[in-house]
């Protein structure tokens, strides 16, 4: 039996006439942590300070990569900076990171990365083995990804003004003819595919950074995805869009994706992967591993017709192996994401206001 009908999604009714907001958050006269976070608190600061003080069309697209047209070329552009502490984790570094991160970005626009300029903020006092350990971390991740660091910055500020190295990368890639990426594009009936088990990346910078042990070294998943875009539009460019759950976790994503779209998301939680390591850290800390960061997977809105075809492509790449289809879009409660519990209820998956693990990228 297809993947796409062994288990139909239950539509949750939902009183929507009982559903009340929760407190304002937006009267904060100063920057605070979740602003950061890829949550409620990052959206207000992008729609009620940068987007009205920038403006333009391209800006209003706000996807993962900006989509370009210059001298009759479609081109993904996108810019990251990273401030991941520590700088070195099980499965990667920042400099890894200031890679995958931004390849991945133009690959949710269906490009792949051709370019990059990377900045390094150095703080005073940083061990030159340090920053040679990142340089090459990052050449390793360029080569890899089969991209090319083309320019650069270097600025230094005086100690106690930097935590060690943070890192901007900023990167362009050309759009293939017929893709079309975007949220706006989902329509009731989509499925929903992730790329891989969640919660990764999130669960191994903590476990450092704190000093907790779970009974077993926790990987982080950091990697570029250009191959694996590349294999699903191999099968067909009728994707609808595609997103990389990095702040705030695949809950994030789904969110945003159902707000600008204007649909429905079901998700059926039992059939969201999750490692048992990353699950038994979560159990532990009271975390949910769908708010928990991811730097090496995506989550697909594909259609219907082709998602068995889709599924078996990013099953047959080494980074989509443990791919699964997780829900679909609807027509009910209309930009909402709802996820269907292993019990047979129903629970709103909200937008993050902020984070629940910070300075994880």
């Amino acid at each position: 039996m297809s993947d796409t009908t062994d288990h139909p999604v239950p539509v949750p009714v939902l009183d929507l006439e009982a559903w009340t907001c929760p407190a304002p958050v937006r009267d904060r006269p100063r920057v605070v942590m979740g602003h950061g976070g890829g949550g409620v608190l990052s959206a207000e600061l992008v729609r009620q300070i940068f987007a009205p003080a920038f403006g333009g069309e391209v800006l209003a697209q706000m996807g993962d990569a900006a989509v370009l047209s210059l001298g009759g070329a479609r081109l993904a552009f996108s810019t990251d900076s990273y401030v991941v502490r520590p700088l070195f984790f099980p499965g990667g570094s920042i400099g890894d990171l200031a890679v995958n991160g931004t390849v991945n970005d133009l690959a949710m626009s269906g490009a792949r990365a051709a370019y990059l300029s990377c900045g390094f903020i150095l703080e005073e006092g940083v061990e030159l083995d340090v920053v040679r350990r990142v340089s090459e971390a990052l050449g390793a991740a360029a080569r890899t990804a089969g991209v090319e660091v083309a320019t650069g910055d270097t600025k230094v500020v005086e100690t106690g003004h930097g935590d060690g190295i943070y890192i901007n990368t900023a990167g362009i890639g050309l759009v293939p003819a017929g893709v079309d990426l975007r949220p706006q594009r989902v329509v009731p009936g989509d499925v929903v595919i992730v790329s891989g088990a969640v919660g990764a990346h999130g669960v191994a910078v903590m476990s450092v950074r704190e000093g907790l042990e779970f009974g077993v070294e926790v990987q982080s998943d950091c990697a570029a995805l250009g191959g694996l875009v590349e294999a699903m539009l191999g099968v067909t460019r009728d994707l609808h869009v595609l997103r990389d759950p990095t702040r705030g976790g695949l809950a994030a994503a789904l969110n945003e994706i159902a707000e600008a779209s204007g649909a429905g998301v079901v998700v059926r939680e039992r059939d969201v992967p999750v490692p048992p390591a990353v699950a038994n850290a979560c159990a532990i800390l009271g975390l949910d591993p769908m708010y928990i960061a991811n730097e090496g997977k995506l989550v697909a809105f594909v259609p219907r017709e082709h998602a068995d075809a889709v599924l078996e492509a990013m099953r047959a790449h080494p980074l989509g192996a443990e791919s699964a289809i997780i829900g679909e879009a609807v027509e009910a409660h209309p930009g909402m994401v709802v996820a269907a519990t292993g019990l047979g209820g129903t629970r709103v998956v909200d937008l993050p206001i902020g984070e629940q693990l910070p300075r994880i990228c």
